[in-house]
């Protein structure tokens, strides 16, 4: 006798929401219930056919298998194993591979039904570049070498000799994979006779040795762009190492990092430069000339009394903003060096200068010592 339709048994339709499918359940659990009809064997039959539907269709994986496969999901035989025919099989298989297996999935690569038997994508490869600050700033046509791993071109990849090619796996029958039912699941795993290629190669190139590959250093020109920033990455798509078997190549990712420069410090799209001032520039005010990081120079004009750590900004004259039209500023931060090996002379001068000055004349140092006297006049006497 041939199994009612779940949803027919509950009297929902397949659009039923878990709620739904809970309510009609419990109302008609109730109505054929044992205890509510005893001795009715008609009423125990339907009462277990709602129950086998409910548990069924109130299991998210399950219910999905039934939408598929109907009850031949859950029926003895058909060669898949305890619990289902081949076809659903194939599909838990899917699924549990999708979440358990290794990376490759049903796509190219995968050696199985969905892509070609054992292709691999090639590994990705770094290359760390150093440039100038300089070179940051403009940007650069740069040339590098690389080792890495090309396709044999004795034997296209195959790497069967010249006038043989591989044969199909026969563990596999060319998937590249096996499976074995388990339980409720398909389980499937890299054949371990051809390790997941699906062929078998017995007479291998001589250049490759039967890689389908071999070692080479490539010369390759990367263009970097103005305005770059230390750690930066530029990859480069399809230039990494050649894919196994007919697979796609990897990428080759190149990292930046800017030599420290000898005047200026970078953040961000701003430069800093620290200059040193005389204390007569400083004192009666001068214009001094600063690099600029484009190889020109500019003007500053230093105004009487400043002071060091005192910052001038020189806008637009920093770092380009990367794949922008902006462009940052250069700030000139500068220190007033100290007069060092002094003349008698000199020494004299300063020391009339020292004894003709008021706090005027040093209204920050004058400020500080009157609050330090302030503060321990104050203490002592508390």
């Amino acid at each position: 006798m041939s199994k009612r339709d779940y949803y027919e048994v509950l009297g929902v339709a397949k659009t039923a929401s878990d709620g739904e499918m809970k309510t009609a359940f419990r109302k008609l659990a109730m109505s054929y219930h044992p205890d509510r009809n005893p001795g009715d064997k008609e009423a125990e039959i339907k009462f277990k056919e709602i129950n086998e539907a409910y548990q069924c269709l109130s299991d998210g994986q399950k219910r999905a298998a039934y939408d598929r496969f109907g009850h031949a999901a859950f029926s003895q035989g058909g060669g898949g194993g305890p619990g289902f025919g081949n076809e659903f099989g194939d599909f838990m298989s899917d699924i549990f591979d999708n979440f358990f297996g290794d990376g490759r999935g049903g796509g190219p690569g995968s050696g199985r039904r969905g892509g070609a038997p054992g292709r691999e994508r090639g590994a990705d490869l770094r290359y760390n570049l150093e440039i100038s600050l300089e070179e940051a700033f403009t940007g650069k046509a740069e040339t590098i070498k690389i080792p890495t791993s090309i396709t044999c071109e004795t034997c296209s990849g195959s790497g069967a000799k010249a006038g043989s090619k591989p044969r199909t796996c026969g563990t596999c029958g060319g998937y590249g994979r096996v499976r074995a039912a388990q339980g409720f699941f398909a389980i499937e795993r890299t054949c371990p006779n051809c390790h997941g290629r699906g062929e078998i190669v017995d007479d291998p190139c001589p250049s490759c040795q039967g890689a389908g590959r071999v070692n080479r250093e490539r010369t390759l020109s990367i263009n970097v762009p103005a305005g770059v920033d230390d750690g930066l990455r530029i990859r480069l798509a399809g230039e990494g190492e050649s894919g196994l078997r007919g697979g796609p190549s990897g990428d080759l990712y190149v990292f930046l990092s800017i030599k420290p420069h000898e005047f200026f410090q970078r953040d961000g799209a701003d430069l800093f430069c620290r200059v040193p001032i005389s204390m007569v520039t400083a004192a009666l005010s001068g214009e001094i000339t600063v690099p600029v990081i484009d190889g020109s120079q500019t003007q500053v004009r230093i105004p009487a009394g400043t002071q060091t750590a005192k910052q001038f900004r020189i806008k637009g004259k920093g770092m380009p903003v990367l794949r922008s039209r902006e462009v940052g500023d250069l700030y000139i931060q500068v220190f007033v060096e100290t007069p060092q090996s002094l003349t008698k002379r000199q020494r004299e001068l300063l020391l009339e200068f020292d004894q003709s000055a008021s706090p005027e004349n040093h209204p920050e140092s004058a400020g500080f010592f009157s609050k330090v006297r302030e503060f321990f006049g104050g203490a002592a006497k508390a």
